[in-house]
């Protein structure tokens, strides 16, 4: 009785593991969207003690950052749907969460996180690039460090006797007097995290408008209007603090609606323009993993010459990838099972991929029967494949 229960939970997860499986793309998007956004907003509930601490004055940083949330699942959703993304992501994922990788590999790996932040390959493309994207990444990366902790009600101060007290999920963490240089840098983070990237901004607008082969193929919705956004929040919020500290908030009320505004603007237009780059970025960590690993592994011989020139994974996965995306490379031996009856649909990928493909030629070899069939095709020569 309780083997035939529990045959029927089974059947009825997988059930509907297929059913949640046939359902259109976009709607498997919206759903993952949808519970990307209310995990953020639990969070925001924990974080905040029950939003006892959640500033009501910061309602429209929060809402266009869980719209922001949402559609960024969506956009990233869509974009691990192509076969070739979504192989080797997840064969990343299986490379980096593997304890003989992280065992052999633990520098490779480590050189690999350390180079999302350093920029090596921008930094190989000129030191003037370098800088401006250095500027602009540290810049944005310390200033959302800074704003959704406290936007969220995660990271709050409280002020009793002279004394300011930093609060962090509802914990005290730090006690430091008012009138103090640690005070001082804690008060303006965001300032500091502003100037360093206007700097950036100044450069990247510098190189815009004056390096003429970048003139010519930049786009100004896609290019133009991202850095316009980052510079009038970067103003926009210097001018909350000079107009606090010299004008004695005077205009903070106009100039606070107003850099919330151009954020919320940022934040909602994150998944649709350039800066997307910053979430698909990461994915690219274990590429060099998946190499290196590679070589290590069993290596693949040319059919024809029987030289070692790739992984044996690699090959699989790249052939596993272009039968996924309809394009069948099998070589005459194999198109034999096809003109025999067999439809596309009914040559089963691992039938497929055993096959003899091209790509299981080295490129020596793939270059020799291309100038092999170009003969034949002229009359001078047979179709010599092998």
């Amino acid at each position: 009785m309780r083997l035939s229960i529990l045959g029927e939970s089974m059947h009825d997860t997988s059930s509907a593991e297929e059913r949640f499986s046939s359902l259109s793309l976009h709607t498997r998007a919206s759903i993952y969207s949808i519970i990307a956004a209310a995990m953020l907003i639990l969070l925001m509930a924990l974080g905040s003690r029950g939003f006892h601490w959640f500033d009501t004055a910061l309602l429209g940083y929060t809402v266009a950052t869980v719209f922001a949330v949402a559609a960024a699942t969506y956009k990233y959703t869509l974009w691990l749907a192509y076969p070739p993304t979504r192989r080797y992501w997840w064969r990343s994922w299986q490379l980096l969460l593997s304890y003989e990788s992280l065992r052999r590999y633990k520098l490779l790996i480590a050189k690999a996180i350390t180079g999302l932040f350093t920029q090596p390959l921008i930094r190989k493309r000129g030191l003037y690039r370098w800088v401006i994207h250095q500027c602009i990444f540290w810049g944005v990366l310390l200033s959302c460090a800074l704003t959704f902790p406290l936007t969220f009600g995660w990271m709050y101060f409280t002020q009793t006797s002279g004394l300011y007290q930093l609060w962090v999920f509802g914990f005290p963490l730090l006690i430091f007097p008012v009138n103090t240089l640690f005070a001082f840098l804690i008060f303006h983070a965001l300032d500091f995290s502003a100037l360093l990237l206007l700097v950036g901004l100044v450069l990247a607008f510098q190189r815009r408008f004056h390096d003429l082969a970048l003139i010519a193929v930049q786009r100004f919705r896609f290019d133009i209007i991202p850095l316009a956004l980052l510079m009038s929040i970067v103003v926009s919020g210097l001018a909350l603090t000079a107009d606090s500290m010299w004008l004695g908030g005077a205009y903070y009320w106009y100039i606070s609606l107003t850099h919330q505004g151009v954020v919320a603007l940022w934040l909602i237009s994150l998944p649709f323009g350039k800066f997307f780059h910053i979430m698909e970025r990461p994915a690219t960590v274990g590429i060099a993993l998946y190499k290196r690993a590679g070589r290590d592994t069993q290596m693949q011989r040319c059919a024809r010459c029987q030289e070692e020139f790739a992984s044996v994974r690699f090959i699989q996965d790249l052939k596993k990838t272009l039968y996924d995306v309809g394009q069948n490379y099998t070589l005459p031996t194999a198109l034999a099972l096809l003109e025999n009856g067999h439809s596309h649909a009914a040559f089963p990928r691992e039938q497929a991929t055993s096959a003899l493909w091209w790509q299981d030629m080295c490129p020596a070899c793939k270059r020799i029967m291309r100038a092999q069939a170009n003969l034949s095709a002229l009359g001078r020569g047979g179709n010599q494949f092998l």
